[in-house]
């Protein structure tokens, strides 16, 4: 296992709000934008369908070199870092027509990223699609077999859309909507859409376990999907996230942050269980970090989630807290009250839905400057090492699966 630091930077902001396209195109950009280059502002449609602006994603450079390729996450397949993977938009909210139209902009002319992933060739090539956000898919009025409704307003139904496309091409595809249809997928399918949930999928500790997958479950049926065929003589480019660690966080939701972290953890081990470290390279980061910080001096037994002595007040402090959040106790606030309406006494009973202390108070907590980690393993792995530019990693993957236009382990140029 080689570890390496990886710096965190992009243009406007200091600390990165998400760094999807610089992890997967290898391109720096402006805050809160998705496959363009930095000539794109926020909310520029004039910018955002030029060509010439568009970033390509590592996952486009494997479908060019004839790999199969997919996308899996715990949040909506839609967000900001799967997304980085096929869409180009100068607005990551733009997730459904509806979304562009309320920024006032023109929805048939700067397409919605739901719309990009279905109708779209890198999205129209992926061969695994899983997780979140049918609602993006739906038209207003139409449900989901959930029974959710969608939520975009030009009548379009992409999942038949998509369904009917996989049809007229002849291909062996499946759509996907519960933990059943997932375990039961055919040997035969080589496209497979999955959309678990209206929004983002629910946290593994609300989970409905017997109709909803896990995100080691949905992993496990990806890499069967990738790694057949064409997948396992010419290899495969498969982005897995983790989704809801991040949106846990916001919410101040320590429990459920690290919760989703173990998740993600039995995700990758699925992944090195069905794969060879010799013809397999396997990348593990985040695209930015949180506020939440281990403090005191615990004992190193004691609860994660629980308290380590008293401030100078007598007041309890907990081992975790946040910079700033929705946690937010007011000024001599004592964690021992229990009448403040956050149910403070409910750390000790392990109340999975307690919103840990924040110093501010913000309606959602905020991603942290910290440089981040990245673990890698298989060929070419020993070249993740030592400090770098997050923008780096894709290159270093396309050298390795010897993709893209640039030099690569197959075809390293002129001596």
């Amino acid at each position: 296992m080689i570890v390496s630091i990886i710096l965190l930077t992009l243009f406007g902001w200091a600390i990165v709000g998400h760094g999807a396209l610089i992890e997967l195109g290898g391109v720096k950009a402006n805050t809160a934008t998705i496959g363009v280059t930095a000539a794109v502002e926020l909310n520029d449609c004039e910018e955002m369908i030029k060509k010439e602006n568009h970033v390509i994603s590592i996952a486009k450079w494997s479908q060019d070199a004839g790999k199969r390729t997919g996308i899996v996450t715990t949040s909506r397949i839609t967000d900001a870092s799967p997304s980085g993977t096929y869409a180009h938009t100068a607005n990551r909210r733009w997730q459904d027509d509806t979304s562009v139209k309320e920024a006032g902009q023109n929805s048939t002319k700067c397409r919605d990223i739901a719309y990009q992933l279905i109708k779209e060739k890198i999205g129209k090539d992926f061969n695994v699609i899983l997780g979140g956000g049918s609602g993006m898919f739906l038209p207003n009025g139409t449900r989901d077999d959930l029974g959710s409704e969608g939520s975009r307003s030009d009548d379009i139904h992409l999942i038949n859309e998509w369904v009917n496309d996989k049809k007229a091409e002849n291909k062996n595809a499946q759509y996907i909507w519960n933990r059943t249809e997932l375990l039961n997928v055919s040997n035969n399918t080589d496209y497979i859409l999955g959309l678990f949930s209206e929004g983002y999928m629910p946290f593994n500790l609300d989970r409905n376990v017997s109709l909803t997958p896990s995100l080691e479950e949905m992993t496990e049926a990806a890499i069967k999907i990738v790694s057949k065929g064409n997948g396992e003589e010419d290899g495969y480019f498969l982005f897995i996230e983790g989704g809801r660690i991040d949106q846990a966080h916001h919410l101040a939701l320590a429990h459920k942050a690290l919760d989703e972290t173990v998740e993600f953890s039995k995700a990758i081990q699925k992944a090195v269980e069905l794969t060879n470290e010799e013809d397999t390279l396997i990348v593990v980061t985040s695209d930015h970090a949180h506020t939440l910080s281990m403090s005191g001096y615990p004992d190193r037994y004691n609860d994660i989630f629980g308290t380590v002595g008293d401030d100078v007040d007598g007041n309890m402090i907990l081992t975790l807290n946040y910079a700033n959040g929705p946690g937010y106790k007011a000024p001599g606030h004592n964690l021992r009250d229990d009448d403040t309406g956050n149910h403070h006494n409910c750390i000790f009973s392990g109340d999975k839905d307690y919103q840990f202390p924040g110093i501010y108070n913000l309606t959602a907590e905020t991603h942290g400057a910290d440089d981040v980690g990245i673990f890698a393993k298989g060929p070419w792995s020993h070249l993740f090492s030592g400090v770098m530019e997050q923008n780096v990693i894709p290159h270093i993957m396309a050298y390795a699966s010897c993709v893209g236009s640039g030099l690569t382990a197959c075809c390293k140029g002129p001596e």
